[in-house]
């Protein structure tokens, strides 16, 4: 289950991504102001698929629809949240490090083994675009935000205001900017490092943004980090910047600036992480 103190990456795809009957209820959805922002959606969303795992355990619940709205210019974009997901993630990781005993007796095999399928659907990015799977168009990070999402955006996307209570950090850019600079870092990765996790990492988000509409905005979302941060960190915070520096320096050959840079990045965001352990 996603944690308050989380980051986020989103797709907010326009209208026409959807078939006819998605149209008109996204369209009808956002008209009555149904829609929550990103900023509150987090604690619905927790609220909801805590509810979800006490019904019973009997099999997955249908959830309501429920999306994030974004007005982009003249067009209306959606980012569902897809919650059956997040209900199959929180049953599956319910079962973890608990012995078969009390694990079936919590989370039956039955209900594990549907869950399963939905996230295995979800992770297999040939049966979203192939036998319709709905796409995936969140993406959670708790206790910090992945190096690689950073890939993703660049420092001039960044909108900020922390003079809002509460306030505000994140990212958003056209989401054929974000494929471009996705399949340069993975030439550039591949070229440089070969097939090490951070390649694969890129690379698995790279076929994610594939599975979008083309004219999709791409966002990504400090979240509920912004309150584990001063506003000095955040307002210098310059995590996308470091990563295309880091980048740029691997392409040329250079692996001293190329290690400082991932060096200054990993105990930036290790600074948060170990914030998880305070009591």
């Amino acid at each position: 289950m996603p944690s308050l103190f989380a980051s986020y990456l989103r797709v907010y795809e326009p209208l026409t991504a959807f078939d006819r009957d998605r149209q008109v209820f996204w369209r009808k959805y956002a008209r009555e102001g149904r829609a929550l922002g990103p900023v509150d959606g987090p604690v619905r969303q927790r609220s909801a698929v805590l509810e979800a795992l006490g019904a019973g355990w009997t099999r997955l619940p249908d959830l309501p629809d429920e999306a994030y709205v974004l007005q982009w210019g003249d067009s209306l974009l959606v980012c569902p949240w897809n919650l059956r997901l997040r209900v199959a993630e929180a049953a599956l990781n319910a079962r973890d490090g608990v012995p078969s005993v009390l694990a079936d007796a919590f989370v039956p095999p039955v209900l594990a083994g549907q869950a399963k399928a939905v996230v295995e659907d979800w992770r297999s990015g040939a049966k979203v675009l192939e036998h319709g799977v709905p796409r995936v168009h969140e993406q959670i990070a708790t206790w910090g935000v992945p190096l690689r999402w950073f890939v993703f955006v660049d420092l001039e996307e960044r909108v900020i205001d922390l003079a809002a209570q509460p306030r505000t950090l994140r990212y958003r850019t056209e989401i054929s900017k974000a494929r471009r600079r996705a399949h340069r870092a993975v030439a550039v990765l591949r070229k440089s490092v070969g097939d090490a996790p951070i390649t694969e990492a890129v690379e698995e988000g790279t076929r994610w943004l594939e599975e979008f509409h083309p004219r999709s905005i791409v966002e990504l979302d400090y979240g509920g980090l912004v309150n584990l941060l001063p506003d000095d960190v955040l307002a210098g915070d310059d995590s996308p910047g470091v990563v295309a520096a880091g980048l740029s320096a691997l392409s040329r050959g250079d692996a001293d600036d190329a290690s400082a840079a991932y060096e200054k990045l990993v105990e930036r965001w290790r600074a948060v992480q170990l914030l998880e352990r305070c009591n």
